[in-house]
């Protein structure tokens, strides 16, 4: 064997011996049916046709590979933005145990967060007692500040009430009556991620508010909404802010939360919005909500508590930050200072230095519906023209919002909406109508594959390739960031297209 205590290689290079190729073919006609490659390739083919395509479009039974995870994924996200919270999961431990990969995955930092350890008992019996036990271990084991409850598919199948639950569990004595236990009903067979990060904000916020009064400040709140790239997003929001003299408070600020120092300290609880300003966040002017699809019940029970409210489509490139800086101008008062406005220019001078390079090239955007509604208006801006946008995620109102901002510009006559639909259709599109580049998360790299097309990871979860979430989206400072990402693909595709020499090597340029 080719693996030896002297010479220890990498599992890449490992399966390229020999050996390994000669056990995998075996392997494969053994044990996976062992087609001959003439019919794998025969049908390959078929799969990319416009016939395929049909047949791919009037499924309805079937999901395959969506661009979404499920509602307790950002029920544990939002929960993870508050002062010394411990996320408390109520299902079984393979559910968190998801939720927690899938986080620390994606941001290469611990992700805390506890189940209640449902097995068949109590999906017969009821979680009460999992509930009670549950509760009590982890103030115990973690000394949380708060413990933020969400469900899971089994507790909400059997029905289980988790006010009533936590009610009891107090009254047993597994946390002090006066501790705080929010919660919120995320079952994961409906909705997705940022349902989940909905139900828990709202059920975080009621938690605080309900019952007190209001005294209206001149701050305003900030909800980030489910965003992989927070880290980075919530600095560059402060950043701005701060530079207009705003006083605000994040509802649910994650950015250190998911980006902890290594010094030799660990910190189970890092950052976090605190729980006395998420209190005294019901005395605020007015709340933003970055993105809104993110946050309709919330706001929704904010401006019934007489507060003002906004909502925005994940604000990245020009006119999407000018939106924003708009909106705090007018709800604040405070004016937008000119460092702000030398850095918008420095955007502007940045996308004319290189919009011969994009413009005319085609794009298909997948993700969160912000952030393809986001993506989508900036590629525009760019001289760039959307093909395919698809949101698993996104509803018909979406879908028509998202008609009108295409049909706003003549870079948009090419743009097809796809709502509801998932990876396995846009791999039908891309092979049936191909595009320059794929913006999207990991997953788009077996499309990338599939098709040639050049995946440009934006999107949550990127797992492939490390702290890209450590540099802003939002704002003219991250719009430059995404510039850079799309300039860079061209470019390398270029070099990859023009790399021989004496044959393709007539555009091998050195200055472009």
């Amino acid at each position: 064997m080719p693996q030896s205590g002297e010479k220890v290689l990498d599992h890449a290079p490992l399966f390229q011996q020999p050996e390994y190729k000669e056990m995998l073919a075996n392997k494969k006609m053994k044990f996976e049916c062992g087609h001959p490659d003439e019919l794998v390739t025969e049908i390959g083919d078929w799969t990319k046709s416009w016939e395929y395509r049909e047949k791919n479009l009037a499924r309805e039974a079937l999901t395959v590979n969506p661009a979404k995870a499920c509602q307790p994924l950002g029920a544990v996200f939002a929960a993870a933005g508050y002062e010394q919270t411990l996320s408390f999961v109520h299902g079984s431990q393979g559910c968190v145990a998801y939720y927690r990969s899938h986080l620390s995955r994606h941001f290469k930092e611990p992700s805390s967060c506890v189940s209640s350890s449902m097995t068949e008992d109590a999906a017969v019996f009821g979680g009460l007692i999992n509930m009670v036990d549950g509760l009590a271990n982890a103030k115990a084991l973690y000394d949380p500040k708060m413990i933020a409850v969400s469900t899971t598919c089994m507790a909400e199948v059997i029905g289980d009430d988790l006010n009533s639950f936590i009610i009891q569990s107090k009254e047993k004595g597994s946390v002090p009556e006066d501790f705080d236990v929010p919660f919120a009903h995320t079952p994961a067979f409906v909705g997705s991620h940022v349902d989940g990060y909905d139900n828990m904000q709202k059920g975080i916020i009621s938690h605080f508010w309900e019952g007190e009064e209001r005294t209206e400040t001149d701050k305003i709140n900030i909800i980030p909404g489910f965003d992989g790239f927070a880290v980075a997003n919530n600095r560059e929001i402060t950043k701005m802010l701060d530079a207009m003299g705003v006083e605000f408070s994040f509802l649910s600020d994650v950015s250190d939360v998911y980006d902890t120092p290594s010094d030799g300290e660990f910190r189970m609880y890092d950052g976090g919005t605190k729980l006395d300003e998420a209190k005294a966040a019901l005395n605020a002017k007015a709340t933003i909500s970055m993105q809104e699809y993110c946050s309709p019940k919330t706001l929704e029970y904010i401006a019934g508590k007489g507060q003002e409210t906004a909502a925005l489509h994940y604000p990245m490139g020009v006119q999407g930050t000018d939106e924003f800086l708009m909106k705090v101008q007018e709800l604040t008062g405070k004016e937008i200072p000119e460092e702000l406005r030398l850095e918008r220019g420095r955007l502007v001078d940045a996308i004319a230095d290189s919009q011969a390079w994009l413009h005319g090239k085609t794009f298909a955007i997948y993700g969160d519906p912000d952030f393809v509604y986001g993506m989508t208006r900036f590629v525009m801006e760019l001289g760039g023209e959307p093909v395919h946008c698809l949101a698993t995620n996104g509803n018909k109102k979406w879908a028509a919002k998202m008609e009108a901002l295409l049909a706003s510009s003549p870079f948009g006559k090419q743009g097809q909406v796809w709502a509801g639909k998932d990876l396995w259709h846009m791999r039908s599109f891309l092979n049936t109508e191909p595009c320059d580049m794929l913006i999207g998360n990991s997953y788009g790299k077996y499309l990338e594959r599939d098709t040639g097309t050049p995946l440009i990871r934006l999107a949550f979860p990127i797992f492939d390739r490390h702290h890209h979430h450590r540099f802003p989206t939002m704002g003219y400072q991250g719009a430059l960031t995404v510039l850079v990402k799309l300039l860079d693909t061209v470019f390398d595709k270029l070099d990859d297209d023009t790399i021989v020499p004496g044959e393709t090597d007539y555009s091998y340029d050195l200055t472009r």
